[in-house]
């Protein structure tokens, strides 16, 4: 088997900035935001109005579509408004909740005993609960485990290759029993019995911890420890890293017998089947040399990122001031300068980096050195790409592979020339779209 895929870059990890920090718990703000699109596919819809009292766990928006899911209230108090307000890719409707302080009334299912936790009972859970992967996209968790090809293997991507974050790695080591049974019901949903979990090099710690655990416990989980590189957590990569198997062009993870999903949702999963909570916190990583303490910590969904940059101490000031604000990881995510964007169940980090850590300069024409195809782990071209786009041919940025790129950054890490090629491959994307192509 390989331990890695061809090509790839190797930015600094930055881990140890908040590594060491054990989870901690947020306050849940007085008022919180709760977007209806927090996942890949339609928005859910509104079922509360504005004046409605509403309980911690509470659904206030059920999924609207098979490729959608339910919103839940991550506090108890009352609906003051419903309107559209920013994301960090664009706008959606947010039900504005004001939190009762005195109550501390919490809304649950009805624990699945050991009896009834059957693949049909777990699928309804996950749904119920409205469960998504957590890790990226946030594709519905009941739809992914839900393949149309035969599978054969189940994979959690336990890797988090993103530079600065760590709340999953936290998780592996506070939270091992509740992942690894979590896993072991996704791993049953598909119809399998084990579980394979690829974890980088650089966290041969939790990955000894946990296949220890693992053992101890009786779990039929197997750990394989893969090169510290990125993008060695996209889907298709770490596939060919576990497996050795190519997902073709176009194709889905479940062509080659394969689903994966990720750390946090599988403990999500545990805590829905065992608990019956729904899916309205996650734990998050906020680290980046411009941010006064890193932390990793739980958080209500729909708390505000000026809330959450506040609750780690907020900017530093003196030398170490950040120059750029990033909703996500330093490679996949997205610059921001609207503190009132709130969190949402796949808001892993955020991110204030210092002038040592981002570049805010002009980028430069295109030496056509190459150095991003040679990066590239999708094998494309993504100077052609820009170059098509800029020009305004979309059809020759398709025809160059842009809808196969996965958005990983590598090309535009590796560019001297500090060309903004994601955006590029974003653009000819969109307008592919547009067209038809």
């Amino acid at each position: 088997m390989q331990s890695t895929f061809k090509r790839g870059v190797h930015p600094a990890a930055n881990k140890g900035l908040s590594d060491k920090k054990n989870i901690v718990f947020m306050p849940p703000p007085s008022v919180v935001y709760i977007s209806t699109a927090q996942h890949i596919g339609k928005a859910a819809k509104p079922i509360v109005a504005k004046g409605d009292r509403v309980i911690e766990g509470q659904k206030i928006a059920e999924a609207d579509g098979f490729i959608s899911a339910p919103v839940f209230s991550s506090v108890t108090g009352t609906v003051k408004e419903i309107k559209t307000m920013n994301t960090p890719l664009a706008k959606a409707e947010h039900i504005i909740i004001e939190r009762d302080e005195t109550s501390e009334e919490t809304f649950r299912l009805k624990p699945l005993g050991e009896k009834q936790r059957t693949r049909e009972n777990i699928l309804e859970r996950i749904k119920e609960c409205g469960i998504v992967g957590m890790g990226g996209a946030g594709f519905p968790t009941h739809v992914k485990l839900q393949p149309k090809d035969k599978v054969d293997t189940f994979i959690i991507n336990a890797a988090e290759c993103e530079p600065y974050i760590t709340c999953d790695y936290r998780i592996l080591l506070e939270y091992t029993e509740p992942f690894l049974r979590g896993a072991l019901y996704m791993a049953k949903a598909v119809g399998l019995d084990k579980v394979y979990i690829g974890i980088e090099d650089n966290k041969t710690d939790a990955a000894n911890f946990v296949s220890n655990v693992a053992a101890s416990k009786g779990y039929n989980v197997e750990v394989k420890i893969l090169k510290s590189k990125y993008p060695q957590g996209a889907e298709k990569q770490l596939i060919y890293a576990m497996t050795g198997r190519k997902v073709p062009t176009g194709a889905l993870p479940s062509a080659v017998g394969a689903v994966v999903d990720n750390v946090h949702t599988a403990l999500s999963v545990c805590l829905a089947v065992e608990d019956g909570q729904p899916l309205y916190k996650r734990i998050m990583t906020v680290s980046g040399g411009g941010i006064t303490e890193p932390k990793n910590f739980w958080a209500a969904g729909g708390t505000q990122y000026g809330e959450i940059l506040s609750f780690c101490g907020g900017a530093k000031e003196g030398g170490d001031e950040p120059v750029k604000f990033i909703s996500g990881g330093p490679m996949m995510g997205i610059a921001v300068s609207d503190e009132e964007i709130a969190s949402t169940k796949t808001t892993s980090c955020l991110l204030l980096l210092t002038e040592d850590e981002a570049f805010t300069g002009k980028p430069q024409p295109c030496i056509n050195c190459g150095k991003c195809a040679s990066a590239c782990p999708m094998r494309l071209m993504p100077m052609y790409i820009d170059s098509f786009i800029l020009n305004g041919d979309v059809g020759g940025a398709v025809k160059y592979g842009a809808k196969n790129c996965i958005e990983c950054g590598c090309c535009a890490f590796s560019c001297p020339a500090k060309r903004p090629l994601v955006q590029s491959i974003r653009l000819a994307k969109k307008k592919a779209r547009e067209a038809g192509l």
